[in-house]
């Protein structure tokens, strides 16, 4: 049985009012492919671990591929405001969705067009906007994870090519990544950025399997086994940890947004429930203790909505600096986990199943409040941001 989406996004604040025609229209198009392409659908590939492949084509033609990439390389060249309502409202539909979009716009693109020669920008960027090519991000290993400087992956120069060797794991969209940006060790012990292309000898993405988290997303290893990279393959313009970290800037803007989109279904889920749902003769609506967790809800979502309709309006300035988008990261997704576990009692037993999408949302946030930074190394960028001291080591 399909159901209908019902969702209508909370704007206590009237925020809308901030936003241009242009952006509404954006989200307004991206709301409606959620609503007709992934929430039929999504459930039923969560309860079966599987990645509905056949949305790819739907996320390029609704322009979630690279939105801020100019159109010279196949881009919509839109605003941060505009790629920030994106994801906000793919990870409404669902946060593994919006991962293999995060990850195909904002850790592909994004170098590529970045930090890439301009052969490389016009061999895959109007590929990878259309689809056509799908791509993952290689950074963390089996032992490094929030340290990715103490990475052991590395590449030696071999005359008329480099050979590549070492693993990374937790990789979305690597088991059917068409090409994978990988950052590895050069013979210096400086890490540069290399497009290693599937079909290259002794190169494999096997799948992760058993999640319970992200299972609409396709998780794998990359693993490099002597393999032969081209030296034309190597992204030309940065040395060192600045270049995969600013990549990841972009990407953990991207769920700053994205994560209000999962707090919002959860919200506009459970809000309509308590309506609707009669104990004691009453709509629960009406019980003080529900209408408390629906009012913290709301102004929680208010207050991260202000957060990053500001950090937007910074980074179109490009004024916004890696602990801002460090905050607003850590902000949405703690607000959105409280709120889906909030919802998920509002709806009782119901928030359990598969026939809401509470519990699916729960699930998944649990993956992004540690990935892309974890929630602890987030607070501690701020820390050091205010204090000058550093607490990582």
């Amino acid at each position: 049985m399909t159901k209908t989406d019902l969702f209508e996004s909370p704007d206590y604040y009237q925020l809308d009012e901030l936003l241009t025609d242009e952006n509404k229209l954006i989200r307004k198009s991206v709301r409606d492919w959620v609503k007709k392409e992934v929430s039929p659908i999504i459930e039923d590939y969560a309860q079966r671990a599987e990645f509905p492949k056949q949305l790819l084509k739907g996320l390029a033609e609704i322009g979630a591929f690279g939105p801020t990439i100019p159109t010279k390389y196949g881009g919509l060249g839109l605003d941060y405001m505009a790629y920030g309502l994106i994801m906000q409202e793919i990870e409404r539909g669902d946060s593994g969705i919006r991962s293999t979009a995060s990850v195909q716009g904002s850790l592909v693109m994004y170098p590529i067009y970045a930090y890439g020669s301009e052969d490389q920008k016009i061999k895959y960027l109007p590929k990878l906007a259309t689809g056509e090519l799908m791509g993952c991000f290689g950074l963390t290993e089996p032992d490094h994870g929030s340290d990715p400087g103490g990475m052991t992956t590395n590449f030696k120069d071999a005359g008329d090519h480099y050979v590549l060797n070492g693993a990374k794991m937790w990789i979305s969209n690597a088991p059917f990544a068409d090409i994978a940006i990988v950052w590895a060790k050069n013979e210096q012990g400086k890490i540069q950025g290399l497009i290693v292309e599937r079909g290259m000898k002794g190169f494999s993405t096997p799948e992760t399997h058993n999640k319970w988290s992200l299972r609409a997303s396709a998780t794998g290893e990359l693993v490099f086994d002597n393999v032969k990279v081209p030296k034309e393959n190597l992204l030309p313009n940065v040395t060192g940890l600045k270049g995969p970290l600013g990549c990841l800037n972009q990407a953990r803007y991207g769920i700053a947004w994205g994560a209000i989109g999962a707090a919002m279904d959860c919200y506009d889920t459970a809000l309509r429930y308590a309506k609707e749902r009669n104990q004691f003769g009453k709509p629960i609506a009406a019980f003080q203790l529900q209408q408390k967790k629906l009012a913290e809800m709301i102004t929680e979502i208010t207050k991260a909505q202000l957060l990053v309709w500001r950090l937007a309006t910074l980074k179109n300035e490009n004024k916004a600096t890696p602990a801002q988008i460090s905050m607003a990261k850590r902000n949405s997704v703690e607000t959105a986990i409280n709120i889906a576990r909030e919802a998920r009692q509002i709806l009782g037993g119901m928030g359990i199943t598969g026939e809401y999408p509470i519990m699916r949302h729960m699930m998944n946030l649990e993956s992004v409040i540690t990935y892309e930074g974890t929630h602890d190394i987030h607070l501690l960028i701020t820390g050091m941001d205010i204090t000058g001291e550093e607490a990582f080591k």
